[in-house]
Formats: structure tokens, C-alpha cells, sequence
């Protein structure tokens, strides 16, 4: 959504689905097929940045000695991973929102589509 989006959306009109509807829709395959995919990408990419995180504080705690490591004048091996930590959270968003731009989003739109109709 663009910001061009948002402010002709004070203009434009859609009908308000019952409750049902909602219900209906939630049971239906298009958005069992779009729950999939969130979850296909979100529990793995949330598994894997939490085991990364648990081994870092893990290595901090217990092998002070290995993250003390000298790897470039004054930085050790725990400031790299640390900044490692960073640079992945920042990594872990830019392929989400590649994802949801790719998968996710033209999926939602079709399934808002249907539910509350075209844009009027």
C-alpha cells in the first residue's frame, strides 16, 4: 500500500461482510492456503534467529574465553557476533517483506476482494 493508497481510501467504499462472512471465509481454501504460507516461512525463520540468539548468550555465558578471541586489533569474536545479531534481524525483515510483497500480499487482496467486494 502506498501512501497515494491510503489517502484516496477516505473516498473509496466497500461493503462491510457479516460476521458469517468472516466465518465463511476463514473456513474456506484460499485462506487456509495463505495461513500455510505465513507459517511455512515464520515458525522456521523464528526457530533458527531464537536457536541463533540462545547460542550466542549461551557462548557468552559459558566460553568467555572463545568470544575474547582477537580477530582485529580490539575486536574480539563476541562484538562480531553480536553485531552478527543485528545484521540478522535486519536480514530476517527484507526477505519478509520480499516474501509478503511476493506470496502474501497478492493472496490477501484477492481473498479481501472477494469478501468485501471491488473497491466502489
Amino acid at each position: 500500500m502506498t501512501t497515494a493508497d491510503i489517502s484516496e481510501g477516505a473516498s473509496q467504499k466497500r461493503r462491510t461482510p457479516d460476521a458469517q462472512a468472516f466465518l465463511d471465509m476463514q473456513a474456506s481454501p484460499e485462506f487456509q492456503e495463505l495461513r500455510r504460507r505465513l507459517r511455512r516461512f515464520v515458525f522456521p525463520m523464528t526457530a533458527f534467529f531464537l536457536a541463533w540468539y540462545a547460542a550466542y548468550v549461551l557462548l557468552a555465558t559459558y566460553a568467555s574465553d572463545l568470544m575474547a578471541t582477537k580477530v582485529l586489533g580490539n575486536i574480539n569474536l563476541g562484538i562480531i557476533l553480536g553485531l552478527g545479531q543485528f545484521v540478522t534481524t535486519f536480514a530476517i525483515t527484507a526477505l519478509y517483506v520480499r516474501f509478503a510483497n511476493r506470496e502474501l500480499d497478492p493472496r490477501s487482496a484477492a481473498i479481501r476482494e472477494e469478501l468485501e467486494g471491488p473497491v466502489k
